[in-house]
């Protein structure tokens, strides 16, 4: 008689909890710290994508994805959103015509109670006695309104950074809205007093930003925009 040795399948490994088991801030902050070691990298590590570096003048449009939920976001979440918006923008506006920033970071620590589930496993594990779990993945904590993800642009691409946001929104639980802004790009200014200050040399670019020059100060930081009454005419 012949016998055939069945091959033996590798066991699976565990997966990780479903966002579900995380998604509500039940407990107060709990932070990597000298207490809490062993806390594995967020699997998010890149928080600005595309056009970067240049200056606020390039981009004036902006649009925010707005949290509508008090909830914890897992770093998984922020970066499947990431990559879901920026291939988005790459596809409808071009590499070169935006700037996706992610507005949040995931800080807050996840802890699991692992628990055996071999044979005999009852001999071994005390159940809910010492039930404090080990560090397994970080968070973000989210509030209501707070901006999750935010895109500058131009003016003509504003219809596909809310496409790429819509898409996004699925890859985060709860429910969130789409807000297009009314000043220029990731500035607090608004876009007509931004263009204002611009014409009469108030306003100076400061990488993404930019700095409002008040009206008090040494006499030489003026000297190079001299501002011309409106009764003047050009020689």
């Amino acid at each position: 008689t012949w016998t055939f040795a069945r091959a033996q399948k590798p066991h699976p490994a565990m997966g990780r909890r479903p966002a579900r088991c995380y998604r509500y801030q039940k407990n107060k902050p709990y932070p990597k710290s000298r207490f809490c070691r062993g806390v594995p990298d967020p699997k998010i590590r890149i928080f600005d994508c595309g056009k970067k570096r240049l200056p606020c003048n390039e981009f004036s449009a902006c649009v925010h994805l707005v949290s509508d939920e008090k909830e914890q976001v897992s770093s998984e979440g922020l970066e499947a959103a990431r990559v879901n918006a920026n291939k988005t923008m790459i596809k409808l506006a071009g590499k070169d015509f935006f700037h996706l920033r992610i507005r949040v970071h995931p800080y807050h620590v996840l802890r699991i109670n692992k628990m055996l589930t071999c044979a005999g496993a009852d001999r071994l594990q005390t159940g809910m006695r010492g039930a404090w779990g080990k560090a397994g993945g970080t968070a973000a904590r989210i509030s209501i309104g707070q901006v999750l993800m935010s895109i500058r642009t131009r003016e003509d691409k504003i219809d596909a950074a809310i496409e790429a946001f819509r898409r996004s929104k699925f890859k985060i639980p709860g429910r969130q809205k789409i807000h297009v802004s009314s000043r220029w790009g990731f500035t607090r200014f608004a876009k007509e007093d931004y263009e204002k200050w611009t014409a009469t040399g108030r306003m100076k670019e400061d990488g993404v930003g930019c700095k409002w020059m008040a009206g008090h100060g040494p006499l030489s930081r003026f000297m190079r925009n001299v501002i011309a009454s409106p009764g003047d005419k050009p020689k």
